[in-house]
């Protein structure tokens, strides 16, 4: 994997954005109540992390089959995994905060710019940090744990802003 680190990265990358992109549309298109766990049911910041969230695990498990060059796996894609993630937010909230509404363009912008950063930061990490196995445990439950409240929020969200749905007004599942 270390020689072809930037590559595996660059698929992961791009697995993600298409993918996430599919997950955007995945449930309108189909109404299915159980792909509500992997793909946006509204258009809140939330749902639109977990577009970042459910593709980057699901390559990141596929990479680990054929990791062989890093014991630092798990905790590194932790850390890509949280930063492709919080992103959304941050991104999010402070161009809003000092643009007012933002547009289609800018929110797409905003995911793509999310996805990179988190491989982006991979890829320097994985040449440079030496992990424990102990790590790599507590790495993995924390990334199950946080795709529990994926899906545990997607059906019943708090009623902050985070899980605002602009468009509906609504929480959570709205249709």
């Amino acid at each position: 994997m270390k020689k072809n680190l930037f590559v595996i990265e660059f698929i992961g990358l791009t697995f993600t954005a298409v993918l996430g992109t599919i997950l955007h549309f995945l449930y309108e298109w189909t109404g299915l109540k159980g792909l509500a766990v992997i793909s946006a049911v509204n258009e809140s910041t939330w749902e639109h992390m977990k577009l970042v969230f459910v593709p980057y695990f699901i390559f990141a498990v596929a990479q680990s089959f054929f990791n062989k060059d890093y014991n630092n796996f798990w905790f590194i894609k932790l850390i890509g995994i949280l930063t492709s993630t919080i992103s959304i937010p941050i991104l999010f909230y402070t161009l809003t905060g000092s643009f007012g509404t933002l547009s289609a363009v800018v929110n797409i912008i905003i995911f793509f710019v999310s996805v990179f950063n988190g491989y982006f930061l991979e890829i320097y990490l994985f040449n440079k940090i030496k992990g424990k196995k102990w790590l790599e445990w507590i790495s993995v439950a924390v990334i199950i744990a946080i795709f529990i409240l994926f899906i545990i929020f997607t059906f019943y969200p708090p009623k902050i802003p985070l899980f605002l749905d602009p468009v509906t007004k609504g929480y959570g599942i709205t249709k």
